[in-house]
């Protein structure tokens, strides 16, 4: 999950909006480090599931803006906070979008990722308009 993590923080340019899907435990987090890593951000990545956001500036210019919703059932004023966070300096990935569905662009890229057993994932890439599809195509480019 960090090596493809990797390959999504070489695609990015800012603008972006990822949206993690997956149980407990299948990667999300781990995705974010390998995107952070390849931002070069070098403090540690850590889940925000109890802070429900976590924000680091990455060297290469860009801001890296990681969410969790899981304990949210409403936005409130979250929803708020992550729509003035999306701009075209911040990579924002947000996990557990629920509560901030609404809040979030339609074109996103909704990463979901299943647990196959401990070892194994199936990502599947789901692109919501022009920006993501072109996200997905380097990705894509990076990962071959």
């Amino acid at each position: 999950m960090k090596q493809l993590g990797e390959a999504i923080g070489q695609s990015v340019s800012g603008g972006e909006v990822l949206e993690l899907v997956g149980d407990i435990g299948a990667g999300k987090t781990t995705l974010t480090k390998g995107i952070a890593r390849a931002l070069g951000i070098n403090e540690p990545v850590q889940s925000p599931t109890f802070t429900i956001s976590r924000v680091y500036d990455s060297p290469k210019g860009l801001r890296l803006a990681h969410y969790d919703f899981y304990r949210l059932s409403e936005a409130g004023i979250m929803g708020d906070e992550i729509r003035e966070v999306m701009d075209d300096d911040s990579v924002v990935v947000v996990e557990w979008a629920g509560a901030v569905d609404d809040d979030l662009p339609k074109d996103r890229l909704v990463v979901k990722i299943t647990t196959i057993s401990e070892e194994e994932r199936l990502v599947e890439f789901h692109p919501g308009g022009k920006k993501s599809t072109e996200l997905w195509q380097k990705i894509k480019e990076n990962l071959a």
